[in-house]
């Protein structure tokens, strides 16, 4: 499917055949050229770049091997693929600024200052996570980092940040609330309610829609009867704009300029990042709905392999360097699953911790 312009799309036999239909590869998917040309960033801010997305691919490759080796249990949603709108977005927010993030968030955590061993830690559900073990994939939380999770629930993350916009202007601050969400989340209603709040209410709020085209396995075309995410946000009157989500200096910019607007008292914005998931929804998925050859095709696209291209194009990095960056990335990794290894477990008798009050403490 296309994510340049949604209503020319080449449409496959099993959307055209309709719902049950296995994909098949008998179409070649239609996929936007790669981003290309000069990174005008100084070497060293582009050389981070590359390697927060590559902390994020290695790390989530470890989580899919210690799945298997089921160390890690539950639910596991996978961000390969997906790295430049972390890796971009992150950068261009400040520390301060309020996030929140859906299930899929290894990436949005790490990259937003959450240790990697304390991310690791939580997977295991051991205590040294950084939700003590309870949250597991889908609930990392770190107050200090302002990341505010992780929600297991699709499009529940969404008026939480309303709220917390709501909470920086009647302080005064100037700290911005960000979500993250994915295109599925657009069908819930609190989508719709959190827009109209925020608009109504002109919070500075940013919107980021990752439309990676499948949500948990269902092509954007098939569920929406208007696929354009944008023209779906012009019914609240709030800024909107498509930006390439595999394009990591795309993200970047895009997420600069619309947060300089924000602050300036402009009230929310709405980017639809569009990216492609490389594994499946989650591991449980048996990814029926969509052919190999269209994974395979976007994976040209992928944010590491064309922006370390473009680097390297224009001489800020060579083939060594960018092994030296990935041992660097897959060192890190080693560590934090040492780590999550050497953690503990919580004693049963605290398994009711924080759940219950104990009496005489309401």
């Amino acid at each position: 499917m296309s994510t340049g312009s949604p209503d020319g799309a080449q449409r496959s036999p099993a959307q055209r055949e309709g719902p049950g239909v296995r994909a098949t590869a008998t179409e070649k998917p239609h996929i936007p050229a790669p981003p290309s040309g000069p990174v005008g960033w100084e070497r060293g801010f582009s050389i981070g770049m590359l390697h927060d997305m590559l902390r994020v691919r290695r790390m989530e490759e470890k989580c899919a091997e210690l799945y298997g080796q089921q160390k890690i249990r539950g639910f596991l949603h996978l961000y390969i693929g997906q790295e430049a709108v972390a890796a971009g977005a992150m950068r261009a927010l400040a520390p301060d600024d309020e996030l929140v993030a859906t299930y899929r968030e290894h990436g949005h955590a790490l990259l937003r200052g959450v240790g990697m061993r304390a991310i690791m830690a939580e997977m295991y559900g051991k205590r040294e996570g950084c939700s003590r073990g309870r949250g597991g994939s889908m609930h990392l939380f770190d107050k200090t980092r302002h990341f505010y999770g992780g929600q297991g629930i699709v499009g529940a993350g969404i008026p939480l940040a309303v709220g917390l916009a709501l909470a920086s202007k009647m302080q005064r601050s100037t700290r911005l609330g960000a979500c993250f969400f994915g295109e599925g989340a657009v069908a819930e209603g609190a989508f719709h309610e959190s827009l109209n709040l925020a608009a109504l209410w002109q919070l500075p709020l940013l919107f980021f829609c990752e439309n990676n085209l499948y949500a948990m396995g269902t092509a954007l075309k098939r569920s929406e009867s208007q696929p354009d995410l944008c023209r779906k946000v012009d019914a609240y009157a709030i800024p909107a704009l498509s930006v390439d989500g595999m394009d990591v200096v795309a993200v970047y910019e895009a997420v600069t300029a619309a947060a300089a607007r924000v602050r300036g008292g402009s009230g929310p914005i709405f980017l639809e990042l569009r990216t492609y998931r490389f594994r499946a929804h989650s591991m449980f998925d048996a990814e029926l709905y969509r052919a190999k050859n269209e994974v395979d095709a976007w994976k040209l696209r992928g944010p590491i392999h064309t922006f370390s291209a473009r680097l390297k194009q224009q001489g800020d990095l060579d083939e060594q360097a960018f092994q030296e960056l990935d041992a660097k990335a897959q060192a890190e990794v080693a560590d934090a699953v040492a780590f999550a290894e050497a953690g503990t477990l919580e004693p049963v008798q605290d398994l009711l911790r924080d759940l219950l009050t104990a009496p005489g403490d309401a």
